[in-house]
């Protein structure tokens, strides 16, 4: 369960493939490259606990880096390639990162957010850049062989909250050896058909959480990886048929640009190799989901879930289409349904979703937001929901005024506290609308200072302002203009007012 087997007993295997580049590394390839990084991060003094950070787009360094902090005893935390300097220098400072992973193209992000660091503790991939270390040149003369020192290390993934800034969500540092059997990969394998000689797509950033750890899942059964640099809907369908996939992990947006593609386009390609999609990240509108079941066969699987792992559900097609739109039973944690005042609720009635007795984990650094999110009932990712007489959960709203688009999670406090520093903004609300393919679109109602200045010259100034300050994934895509916005004379705002409305314009 660990690759160091693998590089000994089927060395030649292909651990990673790099979908577009074609760029190969075999187990023993791999196994020697985590090595010399391990080899590498002892020799620049990280001992176990220590941390250091990823900046990288898809890859063929990116999980050999992973590995090597993994048997090194080290939290790696990945961050998301679309991030400001400021943004990903908050996450280096508040992780406490000794070193940093960078790809060329994001070396100037890199050193601009780490200014504490030398040049020769950010490390960059491929030809290098000005004010890092060429990772390969530091690498060279390390040996090959496994340091004499190994532990178990694990990921520290950043997950925003509503109050802006993102938080680390960090669990204890596994105990034992390097390759000992851990709870996902028991689940994988029993969920969904994990084993040796499989052959998993991840079309999806690294930096995320289920791509990454699913990927690092493969590696312990010894299956081959093919990561795509970027998804693209018919080259994801050309390299189903090229490598013959078995499994892969998708959100629902992927189904929706697949689902548009030409029916000519759709059924040229021989899919038959697949035996497990899995989908999470954001919800599958039913028609789209019965539409790919349609298409691929019953391999369509589902799991709910979040960074935080204090829970876990999972449904198969067939349970699916028996009950379509459930996520499933759970398989980690009690599904406890409460209501506004802390009352348990009944089969079918609608409330805040606990997990309790699943998985431990606390935010880095904040202990008050950690403590925000458990009680007595176990944690909740704040989703709202029912659970049926026979234990089936399914989702009604996504924890408060999240906005998931193309399947990653958009914060909207940010915003609003970016635009709310415009001179020209009186006051701001930032919330999700419908959009047919993303699920959602970051959408901001502003009341300006001067309603005659209202219009879409105001509306590009106040959309050039915020994609200056945050990454653009978190960047309103329109803007409308009213005189007042719906406050309470306490200072609440009802955005529940203003996003109900957009939505029941949708239809």
């Amino acid at each position: 369960m660990h690759p160091f087997h693998h590089a000994a007993n089927q060395p030649d295997t292909p651990a990673i493939i790099m979908a577009g580049s074609g760029e190969t590394l075999t187990y023993v390839q791999m196994e020697a490259q985590s090595n010399r990084i391990a080899h590498l991060l002892r020799g620049f003094g990280l001992v176990r606990g220590d941390t250091i950070a990823i900046l990288m787009h898809n890859e063929i360094d990116f999980l050999p880096i992973c590995w090597a902090a993994q048997r090194a005893g080290l939290v790696y935390v990945a961050m998301s390639t679309k991030l400001t300097a400021d943004e990903a220098g908050y996450i280096a400072q508040d992780s406490s990162a000794k070193a940093i992973f960078c790809s060329p193209a994001l070396a100037e992000v890199t050193v601009a957010a780490t200014p504490t660091l030398s040049p020769a503790a950010r490390f960059c991939t491929g030809a290098g850049a000005p004010g890092c270390t060429r990772l390969h040149d530091a690498i060279h003369n390390m040996p090959t062989t496994r340091i004499a020192d190994e532990s178990t290390g694990r990921d520290m993934l950043y997950s925003s909250g509503t109050t802006g800034r993102p938080k680390g969500v960090r669990g204890p540092l596994p105990e034992g050896p390097i390759d000992q059997v851990d709870a996902l990969s028991g689940m994988v394998a029993a969920l969904y058909q994990f084993a040796p000689g499989m052959k998993y797509l991840s079309p999806a950033p690294l930096y995320h959480a289920a791509p990454l750890r699913y990927c690092m899942s493969v590696h312990k059964f010894g299956g081959t990886v093919v990561v795509m640099e970027k998804f693209d809907p018919e080259a994801y369908l050309a390299l189903v048929e090229k490598h013959h996939i078995t499994h892969s992990q998708l959100v629902p947006t992927m189904f929706v640009r697949m689902l548009k593609l030409p029916e000519d386009v759709r059924t040229k390609y021989d899919l038959s190799s697949v035996k497990v999609a899995i989908h999470a990240a954001a919800p599958c509108p039913v028609d789209v989901k019965h539409a790919m079941i349609a298409w691929w066969g019953p391999v369509i699987f589902e799991y709910y879930s979040a960074t935080e792992g204090a829970g876990f559900t999972a449904i198969s097609p067939q349970e699916w289409l028996a009950r379509p739109g459930s996520v499933g039973k759970s398989i980690l944690g009690e599904i406890r349904v409460l209501d506004d005042d802390g009352n348990r609720l009944g089969p079918n009635e609608v409330g805040r979703i606990f997990f309790h007795g699943g998985g431990n984990f606390s935010y880095h650094n904040d202990p008050e937001k950690t403590a925000s999110v458990m009680g007595e009932h176990g944690a909740t990712f704040g989703d709202i929901g029912r659970v049926d007489e026979e234990g089936y959960l399914f989702l009604t709203d996504r924890a408060a005024f999240m906005i998931i688009s193309g399947g990653v999670n958009v914060y909207p406090q940010e915003a609003e506290n970016t635009l709310i520093s415009h001179p020209e903004v009186a006051d701001v609300a930032v919330f999700g609308i419908p959009d047919e393919v993303m699920g959602e679109a970051v959408h901001a109602v502003v009341q300006p200072r001067d309603m005659g200045r209202a219009g879409p010259d105001l509306e590009a100034e106040l959309i050039a302002y915020v994609r200056e300050r945050l990454s653009h994934v978190k960047c309103p895509k329109r803007i409308d203009f009213r005189a007042e916005l719906p406050r309470h004379d306490t200072g609440k705002l009802y955005k529940r007012l203003l996003k109900d409305e957009y939505w029941a314009k949708a239809g």
